[in-house]
């Protein structure tokens, strides 16, 4: 008769880890292993990294996966090498080669080509993606063969940066907005200079204002005793310390975390001098509240509470 081994309960972990993906490893694998050495009941990450491309991928735990969207929306950059003359099915070393042609390209050239591509965009989204059409994936119809009109999207190239070309590899630095393929930019640019590209790497350095020198590795996660593998996680509001600060007393705190609307104007509270979104905390112990939006008049209004009976 064999014994099974009971599996831990899950607990509550709330914070963020700010992970450096693998080579070889979709987003959804790393998070699965994070999750299982934490043992955490709840998380997400945000924004999916291609299995070839490394980086920056930040996880959110418990209560932080409630401001996750707001990394989905953020601004990403990326350092990338791509190589010019091949061009490949997927835009990147994932693919099979498609087409070789010869690499005559001067980098004055480049970097003329590369002011086409700065500012407001248009790119036609890649057959190998996860974006869905009648309720399945692009790359579950490009593996059947089959290639479907795709609608361009504008996107926002804020900086595209050369930082070096040694023929026929040209590495750059690209800070963009939500929403842009990087696959699809080196392939445009391979276009422009005439004799196609893919890309041969592609790391993430940076996600809204997260940045990859504060990530740690799977490996190392995995190295440490247990017991010290949730200090490395970031507070909540690690997600949410560019917006301004509002502090309340015990009973506006009781109150707001009823999701009431607040009017703080005739109260002594002090109120940053911007109408927008706010970080909301509790004045007696320094407790995350959530978030809110700061509304004319010193009008507080709820958007996104913390269960602070867990956190």
């Amino acid at each position: 008769m064999t014994t099974q081994t009971k599996k831990r309960p899950r607990v509550p972990v709330h914070g963020v880890l700010l992970l450096d993906k693998p080579v070889g490893f979709s987003s959804n694998d790393a998070l699965i292993k994070a999750k299982r050495l934490l043992n955490a009941m709840k998380a997400g990450h945000t924004g999916t990294l291609d299995p070839f491309a490394t980086g920056l991928l930040p996880l959110c735990f418990g209560e932080a996966t409630k401001f996750s969207q707001d990394l989905l929306e953020a601004d990403k950059t990326y350092t990338t090498v791509v190589h010019i003359g091949v061009t490949t099915t997927t835009g990147d070393t994932e693919g099979d080669v498609l087409e070789t042609r010869s690499v005559d390209v001067s980098e004055e050239q480049i970097r003329q080509v590369l002011k086409q591509f700065t500012g407001p965009i248009a790119q036609v989204p890649p057959m190998y993606s996860a974006l869905k059409r009648d309720g399945k994936p692009l790359y579950e119809y490009a593996r059947a063969g089959v290639t479907l009109e795709r609608e361009a999207r504008h996107v926002v190239i804020h900086e595209l940066e050369f930082l070096a070309y040694d023929a026929p590899l040209l590495s750059l630095r690209v800070k963009c907005s939500k929403g842009t393929y990087v696959r699809v930019l080196g392939e445009d640019i391979g276009a422009a200079l005439g004799c196609g590209a893919h890309l041969k790497e592609l790391r993430r350095i940076q996600v809204g204002h997260l940045v990859l020198e504060k990530s740690i590795t799977l490996d190392f996660l995995e190295s440490l005793p247990e017991e010290q593998r949730l200090a490395l996680l970031d507070p909540v509001d690690a997600l949410l310390s560019s917006f301004p600060v509002v502090h309340l007393n015990q009973e506006l705190a009781r109150r707001f975390l009823h999701g009431q609307r607040l009017a703080l104007g005739k109260e002594t509270v002090s109120l940053p001098q911007v109408i927008g979104r706010v970080r909301v905390y509790r004045d007696s112990d320094g407790q995350l509240l959530g978030s809110a939006q700061l509304q004319e008049f010193g009008i507080l209004a709820p958007e996104r509470l913390i269960n602070t009976q867990e956190s």
